[in-house]
């Protein structure tokens, strides 16, 4: 049995935990990774019941020894690796401190370089193995409001196709997956109920998993970098 590692894992009803949960019905054994323990052992109760293979563990995706720590518990099984932390950091440039800004980045794009360099120091050696990242809108375009937001998850998308690049001629493939709009989630749903409401405006959390899996499952010759996800009102 491969081993998956996905992190950035927190309500049920998140894109992290319906990864790991699709995943391990992919027979996959998932190390379901985020710093929330109850969120991590609700997911891990629910795969273990359904009888797949899950363990939590609570990591910090900006903390070096976190990442270290989570690869080593996948060892030479592991098989796929997704990176979905982030931050949805809005504010204007000129009301932001360099902290908000320098966290914003870390979270999504350094964790990202930590996350990735991990993954590939391990599947390299066995010439094969999947690495996922997690992207937005703000991936592709720069948007007022979300200035730290925007060069943080650009910066991710950038450091996921030079990996992609540099590793495909060792077996690794590395993809990026856009999610353009809101999610159809736990977290609007609870934030921001009105937008909720209108449910065919949401991104159905099932689709952007399937894209995730078709990634996953694609064979050498025919790879994808990057699959966008948006619903059919979208403008883009």
């Amino acid at each position: 049995m491969g081993t998956a590692i996905i992190i950035g894992v927190g309500p049920d009803q998140g894109l992290g935990a319906q990864l790991c949960k699709r995943f391990a019905t992919e027979g996959l054994n998932v190390l379901v990774a985020g710093r929330t323990k109850a969120a991590l052992d609700a997911v891990v109760s629910d795969i273990v019941a359904a009888g797949g293979r899950a363990t939590a563990v609570v990591a910090d995706a900006t903390s070096e020894a976190d990442t270290i720590a989570l690869f080593d518990k996948a060892g030479s099984d592991l098989e796929l690796a997704i990176y979905n932390a982030g931050n949805n950091t809005a504010g204007k440039i000129i009301d932001m401190t360099a902290d908000y800004f320098e966290q914003s980045w870390r979270v999504v794009c350094f964790g990202g370089f930590l996350f990735g360099r991990e993954a590939v120091r391990r599947m390299v050696p066995k010439g094969a193995g999947t690495l996922l990242f997690t992207g937005a809108s703000a991936s592709l375009r720069g948007r007022s409001g979300y200035g730290a937001f925007n060069s943080s998850k650009a910066g991710l998308r950038t450091l996921a196709q030079a990996m992609a690049k540099e590793y495909a001629g060792d077996g690794i493939h590395v993809g990026h997956v856009v999610v353009d709009g809101a999610i159809g989630g736990e977290k609007i749903k609870t934030r921001f109920p009105e937008a909720a409401s209108r449910e065919e405006r949401l991104i159905s959390i099932e689709g952007i998993v399937d894209g995730f899996v078709f990634l996953h499952k694609q064979p050498p010759r025919a790879w994808s970098f990057e699959l966008d996800v948006r619903t059919m009102h979208e403008k883009w």
